[in-house]
């Protein structure tokens, strides 16, 4: 969806084309954990919710003091740094661990050998649980382009990791969504 890693997004409610709820939802639907602080005069407690709820981490009204939007941001950005030091260089989802140093996924007391993109594309999962991720973001998130047109080599990634996650009787939790991508969650749910 961006095409860019920001560090922040500061997005108005009330923007030209697109409103900012808009523009929020499609970049959570397009799997990015980026820092969103909304901007708007609507001091409604049910837009707060709302623009909360599709996924923003800060509401500010306006009008507002610089002091206090810049405090914000760099509260967003501290949360932020802070959840990376806190990830340090283990993921885990389940019984399934990727070591993000040493570049390798063990499930169980099993080690898994990965490609080079595989490896990302679990990564990418891993760093996203339980978010569905659209086609088009894992596309440009993993081979860095937007390509829409009839290619099925994510499909093909896709299965080659499962087979490799799930040998052994490891339930499946590279799950399909179908019409949309594909999420990281168990079975239930």
């Amino acid at each position: 969806m961006l095409g860019i890693d920001p560090d922040l997004l500061i997005l108005d409610v009330m923007m030209p084309q697109i409103d900012g709820w808009e523009v929020c939802r499609r970049v959570r639907e397009g799997g990015s954990a980026v820092p969103i602080l909304m901007l708007t005069a609507k001091d409604d407690i049910t837009d707060r919710v709302k623009g909360l709820d599709i996924g923003a981490d800060d509401y500010l009204v306006k009008p507002f003091a610089l002091e206090e939007l810049l405090a914000r941001v760099r509260a967003l950005l501290r949360r932020k740094s802070d959840k990376l030091e806190d990830a340090g260089s283990r993921l885990s989802f389940e019984d399934l661990v990727l070591d993000i140093d040493a570049r390798e996924a063990i499930r169980g007391d099993r080690r898994i050998e990965l490609t080079s993109k595989e490896y990302d594309l679990l990564l990418f999962f891993m760093q996203n649980p339980r978010r569905v991720l659209t086609r088009d973001a894992i596309m440009e998130k993993i081979w860095g382009f937007d390509f829409s047109g009839e290619s099925n080599v994510l499909e093909v990634y896709i299965a080659m990791l499962r087979q490799k996650v799930e040998e052994g009787g490891g339930k499946r939790i590279i799950q399909t969504v179908r019409g949309t991508g594909y999420v990281l969650r168990g079975e239930a749910g």
